[in-house]
């Protein structure tokens, strides 16, 4: 063989194996990328919950953090704090669902999306967030406001 059909018997054997070889090391790296910036949403969110329950904590005159609602009646510049919290509450949940919820998941994006659905439905156990629901759900995103609408049913119908 001349150094020229040799030459050319590499060009084919690097188009046969290198192209090949290249697509699935960008599909793999495309992949890996996807996964990297959904773990960051889900850390960003997981961050404001965080932020969310230390606004908890320094209303814990509220009891927000007990299962049920305060046994005490709440003054009306406690109802307006309690309200207050609720909105964000739920513009949080409004976020982590728009940013991370799909119908059809991987694995990895059904663990990450569970523990957001694990805290709507704590919070739905509460008889007074599941009373203010309605009228925080107004304007929100439509598929968000039937998934929580659907939890908050579902938890207040369990014992």
């Amino acid at each position: 063989m001349t150094m020229m059909e040799w030459l050319e018997a590499l060009s084919y054997l690097v188009t046969i194996i290198g192209l090949p070889f290249g697509i699935f090391a960008f599909i793999k790296e495309q992949r890996k990328e996807r996964q990297n910036e959904e773990e960051e949403v889900y850390v960003q969110l997981s961050d404001q919950y965080s932020e969310f329950l230390e606004l908890v904590l320094k209303n814990a005159d509220l009891q927000l953090t007990t299962r049920n609602s305060p046994g005490a009646p709440l003054t009306p510049e406690q109802i307006e704090r309690r309200s207050v919290l609720f909105e964000i509450l739920v513009a949080l949940f409004e976020r982590a669902y728009i940013l991370v919820y799909e119908d059809k998941m991987d694995a990895q994006a059904a663990r990450l999306w569970r523990s957001w659905e694990d805290y709507m439905r704590e919070w739905c156990r509460r008889p007074d967030f599941r009373e203010h629901l309605p009228a925080l759900l107004r304007g929100e995103d439509p598929d968000f406001t039937a998934y929580i609408g659907r939890i908050s049913q579902e938890e207040d119908k369990s014992p």
